[in-house]
C-alpha cells in the first residue's frame, strides 16, 4: 500500500517536546524517502482546523484498502503531540460525523494514552510502529453526554472528577511542569501535585448508575471513568483497565483518615492499591455518573473546569494505526 502521510505537529507539546519529536521524525521521513506534508499548530484550537480541512483527503478505512490503494495513496493522519493533541483530533472526527484511523507519536507530559495501547514513547521505535503497521488497530475509547451543559464528545484515556481531575488542574497552571518537561520528568509534575492534592481534596456525594443499578457514595475523594490503566503520566490506577475490551472501567476512591490516606498512597506507588477496602472497581458498557457538588473535571488530561456534573457514558471505537505491542494487565473488577 503507498502512503501519504499528513504529519500534524503540535511544537508546544511537552513544554517543545513536540517540536523535537516532530523533526526527529520528519528526518526519518525523509531517510526512507516516504511522502508526507507537515502542518503545525500555533495556538489552541488549531488542531480542530486543520482536520477539517484535511477531512475530505483522509482515507477512510476498510478490509479491501490494501488492494485498493495500490496505485493511489492512502492519506494517513500522524498526530505529533499529547494526550490533549489526539484528544482534539478525534473530537473533530465526532463533530464532523466522520470515522477515519489516526497514528500517533506521543510528544507531551504524561503520554497516557500511549503507554495505555503499548506505542513506544521512543520516537524511532514510534516511527517503525508506524511504518511498519499494514492495518489499524481498533480501540475502545468512550463517548460522553454531559447533560448539565449540553456536552458531548470521546474520551481515549479517562474523565475524572475529584483527585485526579485537581492534580490536573494544579498541575497544568504550574510552572514547575514547563521546567521539569525541560528536562523530560513531566509525569514527575503531576507526582508532586498528587502529594498536595491529597491533603486538599474535600469528600463529595455522587450517584452512579450501571445498567439499571444504583449506587450512592457519600464521601468520594476520587472517581475516574477509565479507558486504560493509567492517569496523571503513569500512575496505574486501574491495572485491570484493557483499551481493547468493549468495557469502560469506574474507579471509586471514599476518603478515609490520614493515617488510611497515606496507607493508600504508599500501595498506589507499589501498585498494590486494588486491595485497599477504600478502593472500588467496577466494569460496564453503559454508565452515569451525577455529581450535584461542583468539583474540578478533566478529560484527557485537560481541565473540565469546577462544576457540576451529569454525565453519561458508552464504549466506542478509534482505529489507531500502529503495530501492536502488547502488554498484559492483571485484575479483577466488579461487573454488573
Amino acid at each position: 500500500m503507498n502512503f501519504h502521510y499528513h504529519i500534524l505537529i503540535n511544537p508546544a507539546a511537552g513544554s517543545g517536546n513536540g517540536a523535537k519529536k516532530a523533526e526527529k521524525i520528519i528526518q526519518l521521513m525523509d531517510a526512507g524517502n516516504y511522502t508526507y506534508t507537515p502542518y503545525y499548530t500555533e495556538k489552541p484550537g488549531d488542531e480542530r482546523e486543520i482536520v477539517a480541512r484535511l477531512s475530505e483527503l483522509l482515507s477512510v478505512w476498510s478490509p479491501t484498502c490494501e488492494q485498493d490503494h495500490v496505485d493511489t495513496s492512502f492519506h494517513l493522519l500522524v498526530v505529533i503531540g499529547g494526550d490533549g493533541t489526539l484528544h482534539e483530533v478525534v473530537n473533530q472526527f465526532y463533530l464532523l460525523g466522520i470515522e477515519r484511523p489516526v497514528s500517533y507519536v506521543p510528544a507531551g507530559s504524561g503520554n497516557d494514552f500511549a503507554r495505555g495501547i503499548g506505542l513506544s514513547r521512543d520516537p524511532q521505535k514510534t516511527f517503525e510502529q508506524v511504518v511498519s503497521a499494514t492495518q489499524p488497530q481498533p480501540i475502545n475509547v468512550f463517548h460522553y453526554d454531559e447533560k448539565i451543559r449540553d456536552e458531548q464528545g470521546i474520551v481515549l484515556n479517562n474523565i475524572g472528577i475529584g483527585l485526579d481531575a485537581l492534580i490536573v488542574a494544579t498541575t497544568n497552571a504550574s510552572t514547575s511542569k514547563k521546567l521539569l518537561n525541560k528536562y523530560h520528568l513531566g509525569s514527575a509534575s503531576y507526582a508532586l501535585y498528587l502529594v498536595k492534592a491529597i491533603f486538599t481534596q474535600k469528600t463529595f456525594p455522587i450517584l452512579v448508575e450501571l445498567n439499571g443499578q444504583s449506587l450512592d457514595f457519600e464521601r468520594t475523594f476520587l472517581c475516574t471513568t477509565t479507558n486504560i490503566p493509567y492517569f496523571g503520566g503513569g500512575i496505574a490506577i486501574a491495572p485491570m483497565a484493557d483499551p481493547r475490551k468493549d468495557l469502560i472501567d469506574l474507579v471509586v476512591v471514599e476518603k478515609p483518615n490520614l493515617p488510611a490516606i497515606l496507607r493508600f498512597l504508599i500501595q498506589l506507588v507499589r501498585k498494590k492499591h486494588t486491595s485497599n477496602k477504600h478502593y472500588q472497581h467496577f466494569t460496564s458498557s453503559r454508565l452515569r455518573i451525577v455529581s450535584v457538588s461542583p468539583e474540578h473535571g478533566q478529560a484527557d488530561g485537560e481541565t473540565m473546569g469546577e462544576r457540576s456534573f451529569d454525565l453519561n457514558f458508552s464504549t466506542a471505537t478509534q482505529y489507531i494505526w500502529y503495530t501492536e505491542k502488547r502488554t498484559e494487565n492483571k485484575g479483577s473488577a466488579t461487573t454488573f
